[in-house]
């Protein structure tokens, strides 16, 4: 609620002072903006050349705590297109969409896809999860979502994104398939994954990981672990055999490190889930998979 009431605030002050236009011009170089650093490499692969493709969300950043300044407010307000997530990821990046005046055209790059449900503790209700692209399968639908939208703001480059797009799937294939070699390589026994929070739900799902637990019962990085959750972590952990928690780069560590000290395990802390790198190991989506799955096959076999 803090983060929501800080956001509208600094909506409220932009557009009162006339930051942020009613109704931005076309430009002649049409500005084409994605919410995340992978997103916005997914697009360029759609895209080609024909437009230049930018990331909200700098290089490294935890898409979770991010604080839009004022520029990036006014960035999105005058985007010709805006690329999402989507599946609740952005929450917050919408409703400054919604209540900014932009008229860019908005695409969710996970219309269509079934998001798997976690059931939320003390409550009736479930939250679900936002994090398909750790699933490059899903990330092919994306694609298609992708090149739609490209296709729609820009008709006489559609021969170009379909060309792009089928490329860019065949190597999303290749990808999943080079994923199923490494993951052979642990003995399906061993396939036990304890991460910071719940992000690793649906790459568990298709290459037959089961997760143990999470340092964040959450499938954001903002929540906070009660210490009844941290004992439980810690007795599912020497019950399952676990041998590692996993984090993200962007992850504080000390609470997965004083869980570690307690069962033995290990802590490898630079997975690279919800960002590129500014050159290796993750400047790509792909490389960005690459790399986390030899981390974890790895820590695992």
């Amino acid at each position: 609620m803090r983060r929501f009431a800080l956001l509208l605030i600094l909506l409220l002050n932009i557009t009162s002072c006339g930051g942020v236009p009613a109704s931005p011009s076309r430009r002649a170089d049409p500005v084409i903006l994605a919410s995340t650093t992978f997103l916005a490499d997914i697009t360029r692969n759609v895209a080609g050349d024909r437009v230049q493709v930018e990331s909200l969300f700098p290089v490294g950043v935890d898409p979770h705590s991010f604080q839009p300044a004022p520029q990036d407010v006014v960035k999105m307000s005058e985007a010709d297109l805006l690329i999402f997530v989507g599946a609740g990821y952005e929450t917050f990046e919408r409703i400054l969409i919604e209540n900014s005046g932009g008229k860019g055209i908005v695409i969710e790059a996970s219309t269509g896809l079934q998001r798997r449900p976690e059931p939320v503790e003390g409550s009736r209700t479930e939250a679900l999860d936002p994090h398909f692209w750790l699933d490059p399968n899903h990330v092919i639908i994306y694609v298609e979502n992708i090149r739609e939208g490209l296709t729609h703001f820009d008709p006489d480059g559609a021969v170009n994104y379909k060309s792009n797009a089928d490329a860019y799937t065949a190597e999303l294939k290749n990808l999943d398939a080079w994923i199923v070699e490494q993951v052979n390589q642990i003995p399906a026994d061993k396939r036990l994954l304890v991460t910071n929070h719940e992000a690793l739900g649906y790459f568990a799902d298709h290459y037959g990981f089961t997760i143990v637990g999470t340092v964040v019962e959450s499938f954001s990085t903002d929540a906070s672990p009660s210490a009844q959750q941290l004992a439980a972590l810690i007795d599912q952990i020497n019950a399952s055999g676990a041998p590692a928690i996993f984090l993200d780069a962007a992850d504080n560590p000390t609470l997965a490190q004083q869980i570690a000290d307690e069962t033995n395990v290990i802590v490898v802390t630079d997975l690279h889930l919800e960002s590129l790198t500014d050159g290796a190991p993750a400047a790509t989506y792909v490389d960005m998979m690459k790399h986390n799955v030899t981390q974890i096959v790895n820590a695992l076999k």
